[in-house]
Order: structure tokens, then C-alpha cells, then sequence
């Protein structure tokens, strides 16, 4: 799949990854919470990762 150079990603197990550059082949992604409050960028999570 293309890369989608709006979308930066340096996660490289996961399934969306493009591999050859640090970005993500999906044409969107969802960002989400495991958290009641999240009050910085450690508490958000990319809901849409897939393991490779």
C-alpha cells in the first residue's frame, strides 16, 4: 500500500505501517483513550493499529 505522508507513524509492527518510510498507508486513522481523563500525549492511543 502507498504511504499516506499526512499521516506520520514510526510504529513498525504494525500492520499499516508503509515499511520503507515512516508513515502509514491508511487514508485515516482513529485516535482513542485508555484513560477516564487524558491529560497528556502518553494516555492517547492509535485505535487503529493492527499487529503485523
Amino acid at each position: 500500500m502507498e504511504a499516506n505522508k499526512c499521516i506520520e507513524c514510526s510504529i513498525v509492527n504494525c500492520k499499516h505501517h508503509a515499511q520503507s518510510v515512516n508513515y502509514c498507508t491508511l487514508d485515516k486513522i482513529k485516535v482513542g483513550t485508555h484513560e477516564a481523563n487524558p491529560t497528556d500525549k502518553q494516555c492517547t492511543d492509535c485505535d487503529s493499529f493492527d499487529l503485523k
